[in-house]
């Protein structure tokens, strides 16, 4: 787990960022005495996202455009997937 009391590069709190991500992205907060973390395991999908806003300047909407997109090709990935591991086994009959 990451302590989320830090700023970014440019200053900006990242607690912010991660508070409109677990809300917006269900980036998960943890609490535990009083103090807020993220696991490890999703800085990546936070880092991401601030990179894509501070380097490309892409506002908030344009991220949660963003998202929903990546969401759908993820899902699409996965049923395309199933319905060639499917494919396969009518192929071999």
């Amino acid at each position: 787990m990451v302590h989320t009391d830090m700023t970014d590069d440019h200053g900006y709190a990242v607690l912010h960022w991660l508070w409109y991500l677990w809300v917006n992205w269900s980036i998960e907060i943890t609490v535990q005495e009083e103090r807020e973390f993220i696991n490890e395991s999703q800085l990546n999908e936070l880092e991401k996202y601030i990179r894509l806003h501070y380097e490309l300047d892409i506002n908030m909407a344009g991220l949660e455009a963003i998202s929903h997109l990546l969401k759908r090709v993820t899902g699409m990935q996965q049923q395309m997937a199933h319905l060639q591991s499917k494919l396969r086994l009518y192929e071999r009959l």
